[in-house]
């Protein structure tokens, strides 16, 4: 059997006995390749038109995800020669180191290739030509899929025995199985500790170990301090006026909203007065204020009217200066707060 048939005898073996499933690219992958190449020969050598056809197989290793080594075995073919036009045969051996650029998957792989070779060569009367040659390449390799690929290349080739240069432009069509994929790194595993009270604090840090379930606690572990929330309400009145202005009816509506929301909280609406008139009358003034707050709540707004004590304080408690009317204006007021806890 010839020796062209055998290695693709060999390739298919290889290919038959590995199982789909581990077929990848990475480290340890095997490329298997048919190619054809145009020779360019050396104008010494005699040569009709100074070129022929190679025609061949390889074997890659890939010692890396980038770094391949690769022997191939090729036959020659077309190559006449001058004096006799008679059909030159012959055959080379090459081991080739193959460097590769970008990522392994689908896509374009350029690489660059260094090696040595034998050529057996026939001779125009009897006999064969055996050199060795220095081969240096570039080209690019295309992969359709994860496995299959196609490729383009150009070498050049030094003849060391005969001290001249040819060169060699081919394509081929190859195989990629049995490589390793790359392990994705490990997820880092969360530190498991023990936590006797179910607070969410390690028990080696938690200075309260028997907080009661369902409390909020701090980094410590112990009980957290819940701070209140609170809402005030400040009306205005006008001189004289105890009915309630349409611009407060929005504050007032966010003391009831809040009201709503904390349904055991309670609230005092505290009516003043400015100095203007007599105590008894500001008294009573006051406190007609403070019932039209108390209305607004409960009938506008839907708060129960046992949650709301109204008191005035008449002209007792100012805030401002009454010996001004912009301090009177600011005393006229009605005045509440609710405080509560969130949980």
């Amino acid at each position: 059997m010839k020796a062209k048939n055998t290695l693709a005898v060999v390739i298919g073996s290889l290919i038959g006995s590995v199982s789909l499933s581990a077929l990848a690219q990475g480290q340890g992958a095997v490329e298997a390749e048919i190619f054809g190449s145009r020779y360019f020969t050396d104008t010494t050598r005699g040569y009709n038109g100074d070129e022929g056809n190679l025609f061949g197989g390889s074997l890659g290793y890939f010692l890396t995800e980038d770094v391949e080594l690769a022997l191939s075995y090729g036959q020659y073919h077309d190559i006449r020669t001058d004096a006799t036009n008679k059909d030159i045969k012959g055959d080379n051996a090459a081991l080739t180191a193959l460097y590769h650029f970008g990522e392994p998957g689908p896509g374009l792989r350029p690489y660059v290739s260094a090696g040595v070779g034998h050529q057996s060569i026939g001779q125009e009367s009897s006999g064969r030509d055996h050199t060795t040659q220095g081969i240096l390449g570039a080209g690019l390799k295309y992969y359709f899929t994860e496995h299959f690929y196609a490729r383009g290349g150009v070498d050049g080739l030094y003849n060391f025995d005969r001290g001249d240069s040819e060169w060699m432009a081919g394509v081929g069509v190859g195989l990629n199985f049995g490589g390793a994929k790359p392990v994705p790194p490990a997820e880092p595993v969360a530190e498991v500790c023990a936590d006797s009270d179910n607070d969410g604090v390690c028990d080696n840090v938690d200075k309260c170990p028997d907080t009661p379930a369902n409390v909020t606690v701090d980094a410590d572990g112990c009980p957290q301090a819940a701070e209140n929330v609170r809402v005030e309400l400040d009306v205005k009145f006008d001189f004289d006026k105890s009915k309630v202005k349409e611009e407060s009816y929005g504050d007032i509506k966010n003391l009831a909203d809040f009201m709503q929301q904390y349904p055991a909280t309670t609230t005092t609406v505290e009516g003043h007065t400015d100095s203007v008139g007599t105590d008894a009358y500001n008294q009573k003034l006051s406190e007609r204020r403070a019932n039209a707050v108390k209305d607004v709540l409960v009938n506008q707004y839907g708060v129960g009217g046992e949650r709301i004590e109204s008191v005035g304080y008449g002209e007792s408690r100012p805030v401002a200066d009454n010996a001004t009317a912009e301090g009177r204006a600011v005393n006229r007021r009605v005045e509440a707060a609710v405080e509560a806890q969130p949980k």
